[in-house]
């Protein structure tokens, strides 16, 4: 009689972004036991596991952006055969600015189990010594290389209100933080956070035109930019887009479908601006 193979299990795991006592028991755990580490640099992770004095008995595959689409099949296989693959980034947790998406994305849709084991995050750890609103915040990560690109990425986030969140080479810090200036003005305020949970750990906070004069010296490790939101402006009003309304109405849209049409886009009560439009025409 044939004994039925037990479905495996993917586990995404938080590595160490700097201090190594940072790694969890459940991540020592893992690295003991898994049947297969998918690791996005195969030397580092060895690196790691020697700082945690762990052997690591299972097989050691690469994962990383530039195959991990090749290695999707091959992992999915692996654990349908009934293996547990730990997957970790070089830093913090993978999937996030890190390979790891696509598998998880894969896994889903092959009914696959996935779970994670939580930890060090550079994202949140930036995030929470910015001295900037932390109830609402968007991650960026890294903005784009060529500088048509990243103006255009800015001048969309102009008027974003939730803190924000980047990641950065230090020889780009300088360009990067001319660009932000440049689109959210010199008052806007932020924080670089350098080297966080090691030895030299900084985190330097002011306006845009303040941490300017940072970034123009010599800056060297893992870099993480907060900044603040855009402060809010003033709440829209329906009596200022009537006309908007009437102008959909001449077009040959039905009053109500005009309305709704607007306080969608502008995102108004319909009921309010339905009666700014009535009393226009009183």
């Amino acid at each position: 009689m044939e004994t039925q193979q037990t479905p495996g299990q993917i586990v995404l795991a938080a590595t160490p972004i700097g201090n190594l006592s940072d790694a969890s028991p459940r991540l020592i755990e893992l690295m003991k036991s898994a049947d297969i580490v998918a690791a996005e640099d195969t030397r580092r992770f060895l690196h790691l596991a020697t700082g945690l004095g762990v052997r690591v008995p299972g097989r050691l595959i690469s994962y990383h952006e530039h195959n991990e689409t090749h290695r999707l099949t091959e992992l999915l296989e692996l654990v349908a055969g009934g293996a547990t693959i730990l997957v970790v980034s070089d830093a913090g947790m993978p999937a996030v600015s890190d390979p790891g998406f696509k598998l998880v994305e894969a896994a889903v849709k092959a009914g696959v189990t996935v779970t994670a084991v939580p930890g060090p995050s550079a994202v949140l750890t930036a995030l929470a010594l910015s001295g900037l609103p932390t109830d609402r915040f968007t991650f960026e990560g890294f903005l784009p290389r060529k500088a048509g690109e990243r103006t255009k990425r800015l001048q969309d986030l102009a008027t974003e209100q939730r803190t924000m969140v980047f990641f950065e080479a230090p020889h780009r810090l300088d360009a990067m933080v001319r660009a932000l200036r440049e689109a959210f003005g010199p008052d806007r305020k932020g924080a670089i956070a350098r080297e966080l949970t090691k030895m030299y750990e900084e985190v330097i906070r002011g306006s845009l035109d303040e941490l300017l004069v940072w970034a123009e010296g010599e800056v060297r490790g893992e870099i993480a930019v907060v900044i603040a939101g855009a402060p809010a402006g003033e709440p829209a009003r329906a009596v200022d887009h009537v006309a908007q309304v009437q102008a959909l109405v001449t077009d040959g849209l039905r009053l109500k479908e005009a309305v709704a049409a607007v306080a969608e886009t502008e995102r108004l009560s319909k009921r309010e601006l339905y009666a700014a439009v009535l009393e226009a025409r009183a």
